[in-house]
C-alpha cells in the first residue's frame, strides 16, 4: 500500500511539475513518476528542515519537481542540438502528455 501511494503521489507531483514548465517536455510516464517521487522526497526533507506546514511542503515538492523537469528538458534539448535523434512530423512527433 505504501508503494502504491508513493507512486500515485509521484505521478501527481511530477505531472504538476511538468505543467509548471512551459514548452515541450520529452519525458514518459515512468520518468514523470520518478521526477515526482524525487521531488516529493526532496520537498519533504526541505519542508521538515524549515518546519513548514503540509501545504507549503507540497508546494516545495512541486517546485523541486518542476526544477528537475526543467533540467531534464534542458539536457534533452542540448543533446538534440548536438545531433541526437529528434522526433519530427515524419517520425511520429509528440505522442501525448505523458
Amino acid at each position: 500500500m505504501l508503494i502504491l501511494s508513493l507512486l500515485l503521489s509521484g505521478l501527481i507531483i511530477g505531472a504538476l511539475g511538468r505543467l509548471a514548465i512551459p514548452g515541450r517536455n520529452p519525458m514518459g510516464l515512468l520518468m514523470t513518476i520518478v521526477v515526482g517521487v524525487v521531488g516529493s522526497l526532496a520537498g519533504g526533507f526541505i519542508g521538515a528542515a524549515l518546519h513548514l506546514g503540509t501545504g507549503l511542503t507540497f508546494v516545495v515538492a512541486v517546485l523541486v519537481a518542476a526544477a528537475i523537469v526543467y533540467l531534464v528538458s534542458a539536457s534533452t534539448a542540448r543533446r538534440g542540438m548536438l545531433g541526437g535523434r529528434r522526433r519530427g512530423a515524419l517520425t511520429g512527433g509528440r505522442r501525448g502528455f505523458f
